[in-house]
């Protein structure tokens, strides 16, 4: 049984993963746009091209199933920031410092699309 908090809450896991999906193919449609001016990696590349092509199709083949989506959200994140990450360790100290502040609102809203569905309901929040 769905209730109006569930229903709400899934809609905002549902516009936050498409939004996370819209900046991620902006950031990689950028990146694929500068690899024709600056030289791309071939392994970059090849990765770019094949996370943008996700990413653009998660927005029709995903868009009934939270787990596809947020698998293609994190392969298509992993495809960005692992090969940098490899080739310059020290950008590993900056994206930790920035992983903060996204864990905890990836923890809020796993908690919040979670609230009312073992809890009973106050009356007045």
């Amino acid at each position: 049984m769905n209730t109006p908090a569930r229903t709400s809450w899934d809609k905002v896991e549902f516009y936050t993963s498409y939004f996370l999906m819209f900046v991620l193919a902006s950031v990689i449609g950028t990146r694929l746009s500068f690899a024709t001016v600056w030289e791309l990696p071939t392994l970059d590349l090849v990765l770019s091209i094949i996370a943008m092509v996700l990413v653009l199709a998660s927005f029709w083949i995903a868009r009934r199933r939270r787990s596809w989506r947020l698998w293609i959200i994190a392969f298509a994140t992993a495809t960005q920031l692992i090969p940098m990450v490899l080739r310059h360790p020290a950008t590993l100290f900056p994206l930790l410092g920035g992983l903060i502040p996204v864990v905890i609102m990836v923890w809020a809203l796993f908690a919040l699309s979670r609230k009312g569905s073992n809890s009973p309901r106050v009356r007045g929040s």
